[in-house]
């Protein structure tokens, strides 16, 4: 039984947080990308997770909540305890009520989760021509091959339809997207957003920086899980070898 908890741990290390709710794509293949947190051995690229949430907070924060986000949480991007303040410090948040029963704004604590672009689902859904724009947190699990389905939307917006569609009003073609026609317009564009570290500034840098932050958003602890799986490998293998070594001791005696 002991064995078999362990092994079920080592297993659960390796597999996602969450499994997936909705396929991605439309009727062209999702191109596959190369992830630094992808394989067992797989991390999370720290600069391209500042980058992405620079890209986030300059461009996505706008229409898109990350309720399960705190500022605190940025920490595991490699911000400062200082650096986290000033972030949070810059936001408005309302906290309340006060002594006298009043709702209040203040400025954002390390504490706070990161601020909703909109008050409630209504205003977001005035604000959007009637439609929601979705919560990020947990996006990538909620689309099946969720990085390169994702990564894959970003980059696949086409100026005009193929022969014979039409968009209506307000509609954009993407190649990737289910249907092909969505009423999110094109969210990055080349040069859209300046890097300090000198990377490219092109569209596809945008959506592979912007995919880490949203997979590390959605999969904060899979490092952890990952190098808890190793240990608990390396210890049932060590484990094996011991009770190997027993069984033939306790055989040669017998014989």
């Amino acid at each position: 039984m002991f064995v078999r908890n362990l092994l079920t741990v080592a297993i659960i290390a390796f597999v996602p947080a969450s499994t997936a709710i909705a396929s991605g794509g439309g009727s062209e293949p999702v191109p596959s990308r190369d992830w630094s947190f992808s394989g067992l051995s797989g991390t999370y690229d720290k600069a391209a997770l500042q980058r992405g949430y620079k890209i986030y907070r300059e461009v996505c924060s706008s229409c898109h909540s990350m309720k399960r986000i705190y500022f605190r949480n940025l920490s595991d991007l490699g911000y400062n305890e200082a650096q986290i303040k000033n972030i949070a410090a810059e936001y408005t948040v309302e906290d309340g009520p006060n002594d006298e029963g009043d709702m209040f704004e203040r400025n954002g604590l390390p504490s706070d989760a990161l601020p909703s672009p909109f008050p409630n689902v209504q205003a977001a859904k005035f604000a959007n021509g009637g439609a929601f724009p979705p919560d990020l947190s947990l996006i990538i699990k909620a689309r099946g091959n969720g990085a390169n389905y994702t990564s894959a939307l970003l980059t696949g917006y086409k100026d005009t339809p193929p022969h014979g569609e039409e968009l209506s009003d307000g509609q954009y073609w993407n190649t990737y997207f289910p249907g092909h026609k969505l009423a999110m317009a094109p969210p990055l564009s080349e040069g859209q957003i300046s890097y300090e570290d000198g990377s490219l500034e092109t569209l596809e840098q945008y959506s592979h920086d912007v995919v880490q932050f949203l997979t590390w958003a959605s999969d904060p602890y899979m490092e952890e899980r990952k190098s808890t799986g190793f240990k608990v490998i390396i210890f049932l293998i060590i484990f094996a070898g011991i009770m190997l070594a027993v069984k033939r001791k306790v055989w040669a005696d017998l014989h």
